[in-house]
């Protein structure tokens, strides 16, 4: 028998799905992965998190701090990644964040403004499906008084 509302609920479930897979997912490392390459200077390595956050947990050494919370919005933040990086869009760049769901976020962001080698850190800080983050995995941190 037709229900329309179950109907409705399969269609909307089928589209939330097909957007969710229709966004490709950009290049991943693990925490320590970056963490070598960083220090190798193979990669910038840009934590993207407020203030607050970085206050909160710390930051990984020789990461940038550029807050994603920009402004201009994704654009103001794509302008002060490309000064970090001397304007090279192909510049290896390497994301954090808390958990891996805003760099990734981010990631395509910077992609579509045309950045050409953009990793995203998919466990983050604290961790996530991708794996238990920089923190428990031990790897250093510097406080961030001043942030």
């Amino acid at each position: 028998m037709y229900n329309p509302l179950r109907q409705f609920a399969f269609l909307l479930g089928a589209a939330f799905l097909l957007i969710g897979c229709s966004q490709a997912a950009g290049p991943t490392l693990t925490a320590p992965e970056a963490l070598a390459k960083a220090q190798a200077a193979e990669l910038t390595l840009i934590d993207i998190r407020t203030p607050m956050e970085w206050r909160q947990t710390g930051v990984a050494p020789l990461a940038l701090r550029i807050d994603m919370q920009n402004p201009k919005g994704p654009e103001g933040f794509a302008d002060k990644v490309l000064t970090a990086v001397q304007g090279d869009k192909s510049a290896p760049i390497a994301i954090i964040c808390r958990t891996g769901n805003r760099s990734g976020y981010m990631q395509q962001e910077l992609m579509a403004r045309g950045f050409s080698n953009v990793y995203n850190v998919s466990e983050g800080m604290v961790g996530s499906k991708a794996g238990p983050g920089w923190i428990r995995r031990g790897l250093p941190i510097e406080s961030c008084t001043n942030c």
